[in-house]
């Protein structure tokens, strides 16, 4: 049996804004630091993903993020 999470790019992404938010992972970080709050046996899933859209675990967590809406501004 396969339960392992499915992961799109979306899913990463907002995976990705939600640890920024919580102050888990800073935004100049490399995306592998994500990987400490991702289960093991989703990784393989989770870096395949990464790959397919372009991104290498070296680049920054803001890569992933885009455009932040401030409202503090």
């Amino acid at each position: 049996m396969d339960t392992a999470v499915k992961y799109d790019i979306e899913v990463i992404k907002e995976e990705a804004r939600l640890l920024v938010n919580k102050g888990l992972v800073n935004r100049q970080q490399p995306i592998y630091a994500l990987c400490k709050y991702i289960h093991d046996r989703d990784w393989a899933c989770f870096e395949l993903e990464l790959e397919k859209n372009e991104f290498l675990l070296r680049d920054r967590v803001i890569d992933l993020l885009g455009c932040e809406n401030w409202e503090d501004d």
